[in-house]
């Protein structure tokens, strides 16, 4: 007798789901948002021609319309598709709608032209709205007029001003960033300044070659601390900043001061916010050892801890109050620590709040300051 074959259900047939990558709706929104993502990144820098430029192209096809235009308190920041010759009767709908608020229709007699088969009849403005103000338009252009029209064109514009929205956030975080650390770095350099120019006249006499070294890594320091872009360095970098502060510090403390540096080669590529370890040093230098005759000892250690990074700056100095600390980490104005809170803030506004300093310290005790970041996080970069 023959071997008889068994199959298996469905074995050796393409399985019916497979054929069919759900439904047509399924399908128009995934085209709906691929679009929308495409069109994101450019509005996410803000309302500009540039921005503009780049991202009408995917809004049209969101829109389904022969041509779109966004303007703003100015005038026409851009036109794309079909019937170019309606710019300007786009850009006075736009206006009107900036002067006015809510949506505007515009219908054959305000778009009458002269070019027989124009795909242009009808328009619809809508308002971009930031932070509650007006701060442009979004015209969608079209042969016939529709509610559904209507309501995409607002529904878009929505979008589109939520987009605007988080492009301004982007900026204000930038430029609080950017004031955090210039009042860092009011706070820091003074103090700083005179006690190395002092320390480097000092061997002027007694010894011009170290006085001459010194002036370099002076120069260094301050051309590090001073500099003009990325909120964002390495831990080499940072690293290297903290070692020439050490040296004038030395040069000022002499034996007083020791310093010990453990750092794991694995960490030295670390992203970390600008002048985030120089401040703690110098902390742990003024309140920890400065006071104390016999001086102290300062220990630098970084440490690869699987996805994070973990550095401690720890001092045997005198140590402080722990509820003098809290008060310092909560943005105490009467307090001069040099910027602990500072640094604090920019962390958790950078990594999260899980990412926030953690200070350990008593009265005769020393202090121990815990900085960890993440080893890789989105949107960190020198």
């Amino acid at each position: 007798m023959a071997p008889r074959r068994w199959r298996l259900p469905g074995l050796g047939r393409t399985p019916r789901a497979s054929r069919h990558l759900g439904t047509e709706a399924d399908r128009a929104t995934f085209r709906t948002l691929h679009t929308a993502a495409l069109a994101s990144p450019a509005l996410r820098e803000g309302l500009n021609a540039a921005s503009v430029e780049r991202s009408l192209r995917h809004l049209r096809v969101l829109l389904g319309t022969p041509a779109v235009a966004i303007a703003d308190t100015e005038g026409l920041l851009g036109y794309d598709g079909q019937a170019d010759h309606h710019a300007d009767q786009a850009r006075a709908l736009a206006q009107r709608v900036i002067r006015e608020g809510g949506t505007a229709v515009a219908g054959r007699a305000e778009l009458a032209c002269e070019h027989p088969g124009c795909p242009v009849r009808h328009a619809i403005a809508s308002p971009l709205v930031i932070e509650d103000r007006v701060a442009g338009a979004l015209v969608a252009l079209a042969e016939e007029r529709s509610a559904g029209l209507l309501r995409a064109t607002e529904e878009v514009a929505n979008w589109v001003s939520g987009q605007l929205e988080l492009a301004e956030l982007d900026q204000s975080r930038h430029r609080l960033v950017q004031a955090e650390v210039r009042a860092l770095r009011a706070q820091i350099s003074p103090h700083f300044i005179y006690n190395s120019l002092g320390a480097i006249a000092s061997f002027v006499r007694t010894d011009p070659d170290r006085a001459r070294e010194l002036l370099l890594e002076f120069a260094d320091f301050t051309r590090y601390s001073f500099r003009q872009h990325g909120e964002f360095t390495t831990l080499a970098e940072e690293l290297r900043s903290v070692e020439r502060y050490l040296l004038l510090e030395q040069a000022r403390f002499g034996d007083r001061l020791t310093v010990t540096l453990k750092i794991a080669p694995e960490v030295l590529g670390v992203r970390v916010p600008f002048l985030c370890l120089q401040p703690l040093v110098e902390n742990a230098v003024r309140h920890g050892l400065e006071r104390r005759a016999a001086g102290g000892t300062i220990t630098i250690e970084a440490r690869d801890r699987d996805r994070e990074c973990e550095i401690t700056v720890e001092d045997d100095g005198e140590g402080e109050d722990p509820e003098r600390v809290r008060r310092v980490l909560a943005g105490d104005p009467s307090s001069d620590s040099v910027g602990l809170a500072n640094v604090d803030e920019r962390l958790r506004n950078t990594f999260g709040d899980a990412y926030g300093l953690v200070v350990e310290t008593a009265p005769g005790a020393g202090t121990k300051v815990l900085v960890r970041v993440p080893k890789y996080a989105p949107g960190v970069h020198p």
